[in-house]
């Protein structure tokens, strides 16, 4: 703080119950509270500190894309998380979620699908594999 040396490398955001963005929103690190209303898209940058916390009240119309994402009210949107997710009990979600690890409290709704990123990527080597010997099952025939 004042007269310190120290210096913080963690910043937060806070979107209060009274407030509503329209836009999109982008995070290089730091944490998002969203205790109002988003209308857009919301991204933290891969590989940083980003992220975003929806609080009981808050709600978000659009996708978010963040290495750490928590849920405790209303999304309307796809979630995308190559780190974690959390959705409390009265998380409500329509739409899609990405994850890499997610933890999800009894009584959060998901009206989508759960996606977990390495079975999606393992599906794709998998129908690559599939495809390719295929094609060389039709090649060796003709």
């Amino acid at each position: 703080m004042w007269g310190s040396d120290k210096v913080a490398n963690h910043s937060e955001t806070l979107i209060s119950s009274k407030s509503e963005i329209n836009g999109d929103i982008k995070l290089s690190g730091g944490r998002l509270n969203i205790e109002g209303k988003v209308v857009g898209n919301i991204f933290g940058e891969e590989g940083s500190n980003a992220e975003v916390n929806v609080a009981p009240n808050g709600m978000v119309e659009g996708e978010i894309r963040a290495p750490k994402i928590t849920v405790h009210g209303a999304i309307k949107g796809n979630l995308y998380s190559a780190g974690h997710i959390g959705l409390a009990k009265k998380a409500t979600v329509t739409g899609n979620v990405h994850y890499a690890t997610m933890e999800m409290e009894m009584g959060a709704e998901v009206n989508g699908n759960l996606v977990h990123e390495e079975a999606v990527k393992g599906k794709r080597k998998a129908s690559d594999a599939s495809a390719e010997s295929v094609t060389k099952t039709q090649t060796a025939n003709t």
